[in-house]
């Protein structure tokens, strides 16, 4: 690393009289220096390349408590220069003449710390020593951590979810110690709680590397490498079993590579549960804090005899004490890529009503992140979507912009259709938690991309979540949407068109005023013209409903001509609605008429009130009432028009479709299973013996599962979808009579 941040391609390595020759070469000059054979692998490189030497890759700041700590190293806590990320840095300061045998000994820390990968160990992310004089230091800097000391002192006391953590972190670092065991044959050597760190995902993770060694090195004693026999004395005594503490190393191969580690696991258990740092040997034997469930295992990782202590292997696979909620969730979410689609479905169909028992601060810091991971990387399905929302449905905003909305925004643009058809259905959970910004400047725009999507089911989600996105949107995003709406109006699904001008009526309130009237009055009097009865249904809704935009002019010219021949539509619904829209707009005339008579001036400033009163009633109708920014699904123009149109379709009345053909009304009756397996209440009948009955216009779906294919689109299309343009809303031609009854 040192050579590379000066440039130097390094040549060739070779060993000259106890010493490392190095050759490099920099803008065509060979440089060359002897370093000794003991120093470290990530020593200091400066006098290869001048004084200035690389620097820290983070900056240092507050010390972090290390009463506990042993090898003579300092933890502070520390920020990444690249990213402002959080990290932590230990410091080791000694004098390379007096200090070799401590220096050497935190060498091999920073060394196997870079050199073990494991996720149950600190994570390494630089190392370096600087040389000042007789002085030397040494940096390495790894993920943010906390000594397990000062976690334990936040944990609640006396709980069973308490119990259920405890069981958690102990899991992961008997892990880490079968690793180093088990896989690699080393020894810690100072496993206990000053060795165990915790992460700000509340992950257990083992450290103070300093004493690790070979088990056949150990053999040797001092005249061989291995670090524990030189620094043994950095361990208190009452952290070692008898063969450790009386240094008979030649004893330590014969037995399993795990023996002096599992003593300091059971040590390490005994400080868990005390909630403090082991004081004398004798503690050991004070077991009434210790589970019952781990009083046996515990007993058997202190056997006196190495040969018959506890494998910390078998003490992860068998004991019952990890049979938990917690550890089972992580341990499931850890193994993911593992599990096969089965397993993946039942487990988060399942998981919103296990988090409900799991303690909130390892469901919101560990289980969180690792469902947001797994859905971005592929590993969750669709299903996942909800448990993650339900996991972060308690954070703050601030935590939720920091640890859910950058990988939302990358979702909303996932090749998984699955899984941005949850986002949308599952939208009122989070979009409180969404900035304007980040909404207008990012999400909406890979939203836009569901409007041109070949899946029916796609475009009609984006156009229902549309309605919670309006409040966020700029003038510049309304624009867009517009010409999107205008290509949906002559859409092939029916429900799609009434759901448009529907979604028309309720947006109208956040549109520029001069927008509202030019696209307004085109769009609901093209609604009137479609051959899906509860699409001319939602115009004349529509209309009623944003009657602050039309002047009397227009009204009188355009209003009223569109909707009177509705009034001898076929579909009794229709006609009902049709009179009631007239008879809105017809009082609005005799107002306008009263008001003249007291002069133009008089009559304007009258209108202007009238109006400005009319549109805040509209606007509180689309906020629900409340008169809030953010819209609801219900108790606005929205829900009006699914209300009416599927009581009127459950009825029978608008079933253009005659006949009991069996199997027509098979066909119905799967369709309408199918949507109650979304949870959505669908008594409609089919509109096409070719097609199951479209959604309930509006109503927000709860599935149980994100579905694939959508149905295939009704039949029942707009009259002359393919010969208009979908480029703006343009005034239509002259409306053409429905058919008399």
């Amino acid at each position: 690393r040192a050579v590379s941040a000066a440039r130097l391609v390094l040549q060739n390595t070779e060993v000259v009289l106890g010493h490392v020759l190095l050759t490099a070469v920099r803008s065509g000059k060979i440089h060359q220096v002897l370093v000794p054979r003991t120093m470290s692998m990530f020593g200091s490189f400066g006098n290869l390349f001048g004084a200035s030497g690389p620097s820290l890759c983070a900056d240092i700041g507050e010390p972090v408590d290390t009463r506990t700590s042993f090898g003579g190293w300092s933890h502070f806590r520390g920020t990444i220069k690249e990213d402002g990320g959080p990290c932590s840095v230990f410091k080791f300061v000694g004098n390379v003449n007096t200090d070799r045998v401590r220096i050497e000994t935190a060498r091999n820390g920073a060394k196997r710390l870079k050199l073990t990968r494991h996720p149950n160990v600190v994570h390494l992310k630089e190392s370096l020593e600087v040389e000042k004089g007789d002085e030397l230091t040494i940096y390495v800097v790894t993920e943010f951590v906390m000594p397990l000391l000062e976690h334990l002192k936040s944990v609640p006391v006396g709980t069973h979810q308490r119990d259920e953590y405890f069981a958690l972190g102990l899991r992961q670092v008997a892990t880490a110690v079968s690793f180093l065991s088990n896989d690699c044959s080393l020894v810690h050597g100072g496993v206990s709680m000053a060795a165990v760190f915790v992460t700000d995902r509340l992950d257990w993770k083992l450290g103070g590397l300093d004493l690790v060694s070979d088990l056949v090195s150990i053999g040797r004693g001092p005249n061989g490498d291995a670090r524990i026999c030189h620094s043994s004395h950095l361990i208190p005594d009452q952290y070692k079993p008898e063969e450790y503490r009386k240094g008979d190393w030649a004893v330590v191969p014969q037995g399993p590579p795990w023996a002096i580690d599992a003593w300091g696991l059971g040590c390490l258990i005994q400080e868990v549960y005390r909630g403090e740092p082991l004081l004398r040997t004798d503690q050991l034997r004070e077991v009434g804090h210790i589970p019952d469930v781990l009083l046996k295992d515990y007993q058997r990782l202190l056997g006196s005899q190495p040969g018959k202590r506890y494998n910390p292997k078998k003490l992860v696979d068998n004991s019952s004490l990890f049979a938990n909620k917690l550890v089972e969730t992580i341990s499931f979410l850890d193994t993911l890529t593992l599990k096969d689609a089965i397993e993946k479905e039942q487990f988060f169909r399942n998981l919103p009503r296990n988090l409900e028992t799991l303690a909130k601060a390892p469901v919101e810091r560990k289980i969180l992140p690792q469902i947001l991971e797994a859905l971005l990387f592929g590993s969750a399905p669709a299903l996942a979507v909800l448990p993650m929302l339900h996991a972060a449905q308690d954070l703050t905003d601030d935590l939720f912009a920091k640890k859910v909305t950058p990988g939302l925004v990358k979702l909303f643009s996932s090749s998984d259709k699955g899984v941005r058809c949850a986002l949308l259905e599952n939208l009122p959970k989070f979009i409180k938690h969404l900035s304007d910004k980040v909404v207008d400047e990012t999400v909406y725009e890979k939203v836009f991309a569901g409007f041109t999507d070949e899946d029916g089911f796609l475009r009609e989600l984006t156009l229902k979540s549309t309605l919670l996105f309006a409040p966020k949107l700029s003038q510049r995003a309304h624009q867009a949407l517009l010409k999107h709406l205008s290509k949906l109006q002559i859409d092939e699904e029916p429900a799609i068109r009434a759901n448009t001008t529907i979604l028309l009526g309720n947006v109208a309130g956040y549109l520029a005023e001069a927008t509202a009237k030019r696209v307004l009055l085109n769009a609901f009097t093209r609604a009137l013209r479609d051959a899906f009865p509860p699409a001319r249904t939602a115009g004349l809704m529509a209309l009623a409903a944003t009657t602050s935009y039309y002047e009397p002019g227009e009204i009188a010219g355009r209003v009223l001509p569109a909707v009177a021949p509705l009034t001898a539509d076929i579909e009794k619904e229709v006609r009902q609605r049709a009179f009631t829209c007239l008879e809105t707009f017809i009082e609005l005339m005799k107002k306008h008429s009263a008001l003249l008579e007291r002069g133009p001036e008089a009559a304007a400033a009258a209108a202007a009130a009238d109006k400005e009163l009319r549109r805040q009633k509209e606007r509180a109708n689309v906020a629900g009432g409340g008169g809030g920014k953010q819209p609801r699904l219900s108790g606005n123009v929205l829900s009006w028009a699914v209300n009416a149109a599927a009581k009127r379709i459950a009825g029978g009345g608008m079933d253009i479709v005659g006949g009991g053909d069996r199997e027509q009304s098979g066909r119905a009756a799967n369709a309408e299973e199918e949507a109650a397996a979304r949870g959505v209440d669908m008594g409609a009948k089919a509109f096409s013996s070719a097609a199951p009955p479209p959604r309930l216009y509006g109503e927000a779906y709860t599935p149980t599962s994100t579905p694939g294919i959508s149905p295939a689109p009704s039949p029942a299309k707009f009259e002359s979808a393919n010969s208009r343009p979908a480029d703006s809303f343009k005034a239509p031609p002259s409306p053409s009579p429905s058919p008399s009854p």
